[in-house]
């Protein structure tokens, strides 16, 4: 009898571990729900989000577990959690649609933007160059404080004047932190107004995108704080560069960037590589322009040339920061090393701690994941998106 009474207790205990998952995917998909519906019960998961959309319709669309490290709050349909690196992609799509309409050109010197930006060797840099990590300033010289990253002006001023660590163009070194400012000062000097406001007006209002670069401070009580993973707290594992060590110690970013993520002050700031808020649905609508050819619900805001501008090489080989093979698009990453994809027509990057987007334009395929546990397995690309992906795709082979 006790032993029947405990199996019931610990089948009614899996049963509301389950409910915790919510939303929707389509039948053909019930493999991507079981995975995540395990993540979430077996604690993989604390609280995160996944969203598949396919020709604009969301086919999958689920979240659950719980918004706090303490298991208190329930994640909801609408909670937003830093997504790090995931931020590099919206601020290159707001860059290919100020091209698209003939405001930046990705071939031209980021001088001719930012005058200043000329010193130190760099006057024949490219805007295709930060986009697709190869300008040679993937971190600060002159000490930077980690408060300093809240100072727009500081902060470019002496990217600026620095000499680039290699010859621009030459090779590929991971901007973790600094892409978001060189590419935020040309578009402000481009356009008068900061990037994260266009990204804004452009693609996420139209788009019905819940993505922020910048929060608004109304929106910051749905923000879920990361939790830090119990055995390590920061970028890969691995014997590091002396370039991975002056960028992730000047400004020392952990685990600072984990236990910022909770506070206004980061949110709302504009450091557009890494301080994204957002969730899974945001991810797969906001990237559904660049699946779609750059045409949502018949409304097109993008021309599908620019689009496919984004899957351009723009250079490989050992990545001189993260000291692994690279290969970057324009402002993307590429199938290679970092990701095994069924066909070369895919974009994507990875946050820090987990978070994924891909877009898949060949089935017409944008994939969000976003959790708050971040990973520790030292990978770019954590196991616990690629799982899904991968079952993304075997369902998609059914289609």
């Amino acid at each position: 009898m006790a032993t029947s009474m405990n199996s019931d207790r610990a089948a009614a205990s899996q049963e509301a571990r389950s409910c915790l998952v919510e939303g929707y995917a389509h039948d053909r998909f019930a493999d991507v729900r079981r995975i995540f519906e395990e993540n979430i019960r077996d604690g993989v998961d604390v609280g995160a989000s996944l969203t598949v959309a396919v020709a604009g319709e969301l086919v999958v669309d689920l979240w659950g577990g719980w918004s706090d490290a303490g298991r208190t709050r329930p994640w909801q349909q609408d909670t937003l959690v830093n997504v790090y690196s995931v931020s590099k992609t919206m601020a290159a799509m707001t860059i290919l649609l100020l091209a698209d309409k003939a405001v930046l050109d990705p071939d031209a010197t980021v001088a001719f933007y930012w005058p200043e930006f000329a010193q130190s060797g760099k006057k024949e840099v490219r805007l295709r160059h930060l986009l697709a990590h190869s300008a040679g300033l993937s971190g600060w010289k002159e000490p930077m404080a980690t408060t300093d990253l809240f100072d727009w002006e500081k902060a470019t001023t002496l990217l600026a004047r620095q000499q680039p660590y290699w010859e621009p163009g030459s090779a590929p070194g991971y901007h973790g932190i600094t892409q978001g400012f060189l590419l935020g000062e040309v578009v402000r000097r481009a356009t008068g107004e900061m990037l994260g406001d266009i990204f804004q007006r452009e693609i996420a209002e139209p788009l019905g995108a819940d993505f922020h670069l910048g929060l608004d401070p109304v929106h910051h009580a749905r923000v879920a704080p990361m939790i830090a993973e119990r055995t390590h707290d920061g970028p890969p594992r691995g014997t590091p560069t002396e370039l991975m060590i002056n960028a992730v110690t000047n400004p020392l970013l952990y685990p600072f960037m984990t236990e910022a993520t909770g506070t206004a002050e980061w949110t709302a700031a504009h450091i557009y590589a890494a301080n994204g808020q957002g969730n899974a649905r945001s991810i797969a609508k906001a990237h559904a322009l660049l699946a779609n050819g750059g045409e949502v619900g018949g409304r097109r805001l993008l021309s599908e040339a620019w689009c496919r501008r984004a899957l351009k090489l723009q250079i490989e080989g050992l990545d001189l920061v993260l000291g692994m093979p690279a290969r970057f698009g324009l402002g993307f990453g590429l199938p290679g090393d970092w990701l095994e994809a069924p066909h070369s027509d895919c974009i994507f990057w990875p946050g820090s701690g987990g978070a994924m987007s891909l877009v898949d334009l060949r089935a017409r395929m944008s994939f969000g994941y976003a959790m708050n546990q971040r990973g520790g397995s030292g990978t770019l690309v954590d196991p616990r998106p690629m799982k899904l992906l991968r079952a993304v795709w075997a369902a998609l082979s059914d289609f």
